[in-house]
């Protein structure tokens, strides 16, 4: 079976089974403060399990896209150097929310495995909880006696709560696990040894393949255990491994999910995969790499500098510099793979398919940029090189290192490999202790203390109100106090709230809750899975009263007007643009908008002006919101809203429609468009490949931007003294500006001409060198640097020494021919060290030439004579 069938039958499978089939979350996560990707297959049922959110379908099955590069799942230095390791893999999973639990889930797990895709039953063994006194966790003896029922007892065995007790983190469901493993040895092998002493011993043809979770528990903040009342199911298969055995390969880079792209790469580096280890170990970690960097981008995160951009940036430049080092890519080719990869997944994953254009584009200037860097990098190393050359070292420090790594992105495998081809080591203890104080540094910055939730009443179901509603009587449902960064807040939940939490590029609401003379001030709301989280810096008195909730009715307004202007301004920009403008990002604030969205060259002025105009025509029609809370989402994709790549959308949506414009958004939005009341662009550039932002204020803030442009024009005109034509003004100054530099780079022409001559008349030879010593009257660095070029070139074994004081401050300037840095060990960086404090400043450059700035002009004299001094 190739894995595309393999994955359908796993599905179908489940589907006979009553199972709802849904689709795979976006691999980044957006609404929830603790993973920056989805990690597992239960990322997106984590509120049914936390009881936030209500049970749709008791029974699901689906395919989920995830990726481990980070956190306590982080297999990145592995990925290649193995055969079973990945950075993004599929997790293929059924679920039970309260319905079945051990004994479907055992007995389905080995019907489909041996039944549907005829995995021998004999190389299966099973993993079940072995208890943990210390928790008064007994032995799985349920999940024992089911397997008994399919698997002798010699390959069911006990696991460790290491293994088989799965826990979703500190806090929250958890439960024992039962994992299936299977032994793709041959027989001779298997004859040797038993499977069962390889199980979980890291062997690469004794893998897991499943693993079935039952969640029971509920772990406490203080470490204690508490049953659940409903218990659930979660499994996960990992997709590549299961194609592995169902193929009969030996490396799941040898099943069909790789081989394509393996194959690809043969046809572009012509390397064949097989032939040297270094190159295999490439190839897989390039087709590794493009996945989960392919995935990321469809779904929504450019490659940058911090957060999940900075991993993504940092997969796709491991990837480019294995291609660099291994397979001799200097030139990108992997944005070349991206076509193959669609072909593969793209059925599986039609955002593949949609995003290819982007993900190619953004792939491919990454390269550009980081071959650069590499180059960049390459010549830092050779300096630090002939440094520790220099000082008989055969070790470079560990700090040199740190700095290429972390500040260029030059990786350290590479630093180590060019090393070792120089006999030379690094020094690894200060390499280590530079990362832990940038991790140190990183941990405190992020670190956040979160108690346990108070529930003040478990009963009381969050409901929100926010968009008919700025104010609501209410209670809080629970509370949890903070400490982060220094701070103590507390983090509110309440029963009904106006309050708009943070989600869609929208600002959370702020404001006030109040009981009698008490007022607490809210200063953010954020969405923590599905839960509006209101941030307050004290607790209530009682948390148990009646309270009026309040929003800032002035910034919410503000930021409607900022949010509807979004969807109007999206719709101009595939009317005048064209319809491949997709949103990449946004920011709703009060005070502005900012909207990314893809497309590949700079606008020009006049499209600037063509969207404005629409959006603005838009606003004075006056178009009067349509707006449908719960809609099938098949119902509003039929009559053409608008959805985002990257975000999960349910069943049921809201759609909002200003005329033309109608987009999926749970944001806050005008009732018409009047409300805008005028839509400006205050700026328009690119940030990153293919994708660009737009910037742009509206209502009152729009107002005092184009009033304060307009005083700047005043301003302008009166400095001009004409009201009428300005910007002809304007032209005939910088006309007139022009011709005076032209006159005035010819004065300065002639005053070096005529300064070199002076120079030259001055030249004095002493022992193996021609010497000129001296000042020169009131010139800058530039102009000194320019006359020691011209010399050099003109007079053999030069030594030069020229001070100057310009506009107050000191500058000197040495220079030193070739011959006499080879003969005499003369370095212009070293002498210019030398000479800088007589001035008050501080410099450098390379052997031949150097210079220095500094705040004594006094002291270019002296400076003067010690230069002579060097030179006897």
């Amino acid at each position: 079976m190739g894995s595309n069938e393999i994955r359908e039958a796993f599905l179908k499978y489940f589907r006979e089974k009553d199972h709802q089939i849904v689709s795979s979350s976006p691999i980044v996560i957006k609404n929830d403060p603790t993973l920056m990707f989805t990690n597992a297959g239960m990322n997106q049922f984590k509120d049914i399990f936390l009881g936030n959110s209500a049970v749709q379908f008791p029974r699901i099955v689906n395919t989920q896209k995830c990726l481990r590069v980070s956190g306590k799942h982080n297999d990145l230095e592995e990925v290649g150097l193995d055969t079973y390791h990945h950075t993004m893999f599929e997790m293929l999973g059924n679920w039970s929310f309260g319905d079945y639990f051990k004994k479907e889930a055992i007995h389905w797990a080995f019907e489909f495995l041996t039944d549907r895709l005829k995995l021998p039953a004999d190389r299966l063994y099973a993993t079940v909880f072995e208890g943990n006194p210390s928790e008064n966790l007994e032995f799985d003896k349920e999940a024992f006696n089911y397997w008994k029922l399919y698997l002798p007892t010699e390959r069911i065995l006990s696991g460790s709560k290491k293994d088989n007790f799965w826990e979703m983190g500190d806090t929250g469901p958890c439960g024992p696990c039962s994992e299936i493993h299977i032994d793709l040895r041959n027989q001779d092998e298997r004859k040797k040894i038993s499977g069962s002493e390889l199980v979980n011993k890291g062997h690469h043809l004794v893998v897991e393949i499943w693993n079935l979770v039952f969640i029971q528990f509920n772990r406490k903040s203080n470490g204690q255990l508490e049953p659940l009342p409903d218990k659930h199911v979660d499994t996960g298969m990992g997709f590549e491994r299961l194609c592995m055995a169902v193929q009969n390969k030996q490396s799941n880079y040898d099943t069909d999910v790789f081989q394509p792209l393996i194959e690809k790469i043969e046809d572009i580096t012509a390397k064949k995969y097989g032939t040297d280890e270094s190159m295999d170990i490439a190839m897989r970690v390039i087709a590794d790499h493009l996945r989960a960097v392919s995935f990321s981008i469809a779904d929504g995160q450019i490659p940058s500098n911090n957060k999940a951009g900075y991993v993504i940036r940092r997969i796709l430049r491991r990837a480019i510099r294995y291609g660099y080092t291994y397979l001799g890519q200097n030139d990108p080719f992997i944005c070349r793979l991206v076509p193959e990869l669609v072909n593969h997944m793209g059925h599986a994953f039609p955002e593949l398919v949609a995003q290819q254009k982007l993900v190619e584009k953004v792939i491919e200037e990454e390269e550009y940029s980081f071959l650069k860097t590499l180059e960049t990098g390459m010549k830092l190393l050779e300096q630090t090189v002939e440094k520790c050359r220099k000082e008989n070292k055969k070790q470079i420090d560990g700090k040199s290192a740190f700095v290429l790594y972390d500040t260029y992105g030059f990786p350290l495998d590479l630093t180590e490999l060019i090393l070792r081809e120089k006999n030379l080591s690094l020094n690894h203890k200060e390499f280590e202790e530079e990362m832990e104080i940038q991790k140190a540094r990183s941990r405190n910055a992020a670190k956040v203390d979160t108690g346990d939730w108070v529930i003040v009443n478990d009963k009381l179901k969050p409901v929100f109100l926010g968009y008919d509603l700025f104010e609501t009587e209410t209670r809080i449902s629970r509370y949890r106090k903070v400490s982060a960064k220094g701070r103590v807040y507390y983090q509110l939940v309440l029963e009904k709230t106006p309050f708009y939490a943070e989600s869609g590029g929208q600002i959370g609401d702020t404001g006030y809750i109040e009981n009698g003379d008490e007022k607490i001030q809210i200063f953010n709301t954020l969405k923590e899975n599905d839960l509006n989280v209101h941030l307050a810096n004290s607790l209530p008195k009682n948390p148990q009263g009646v309270f009026r909730a309040v929003v800032d009715n002035e910034k919410r307004k503000l930021t409607a007007n900022n949010h509807s202007a979004t969807h109007l301004l999206h719709e101009a920009l595939r009317a005048i643009l064209g319809s491949h403008v997709e949103q990449k990002g946004s920011l709703v604030h009060y005070d502005y908008l900012r909207f990314d969205f893809a497309h590949y060259s700079k606008l020009t002025e006049e499209e600037i002006s063509a969207i404005e105009t629409m959006v603005n025509q838009k606003i004075r029609e006056n178009i009067q919101r349509d707006e449908h809370r719960e809609i099938p989402l098949a119902e509003a994709k039929q009559q053409g809203a608008i959805s985002l790549f990257g975000e999960k959308y349910g069943d049921v949506v809201r759609t909002i429609r200003f005329g033309s414009s109608i987009e999926l958004c749970g944001g806050i939005h005008v009732e018409a468009t009047g409300n805008i009341g005028l839509f400006k662009i205050i700026s328009e550039g690119a940030i990153s490949a293919g994708i660009r932002r737009i910037e742009a204020k509206t209502g009152p803030a729009a107002e005092k931007y184009v009033n304060n442009q307009i005083e700047i024009l005043r301003e302008v005109r009166q400095m001009l003294k004409d009201t009428t034509e300005p910007v002809k003004s304007i032209k005939n100054l910088l006309e007139e500006k022009s011709k005076l530099e032209k006159q005035l780079e010819a004065f300065r022409r002639d005053k070096l001409k005529s300064l070199k001559a002076t120079l030259a008349r001055s030249t004095q030879r002493k022992a193996q060198a021609n010497v000129i010593t001296g000042f020169v009257e009131a010139v800058d660095i530039e102009t000194l640097k320019d006359l020691a070029y011209q010399l050099k070139n003109d007079i053999p074994d030069l030594f030069l020494v020229l001070g100057s004081s310009h506009e107050g401050k000191a500058f000197l300037c040495v220079s030193v021919s070739e011959n006499l840095i080879k003969q005499n060990g003369l370095r212009a960086n070293e002498i210019i060290k030398t000479l800088s404090p007589y001035i008050q400043g501080g410099g450098g450059g390379q052997d031949f030439l150097a210079t220095a700035g500094g705040k004594n002009p006094e002291g270019l004299e002296k400076a003067i004579r010690a230069a002579q001094e060097i030179i006897k």
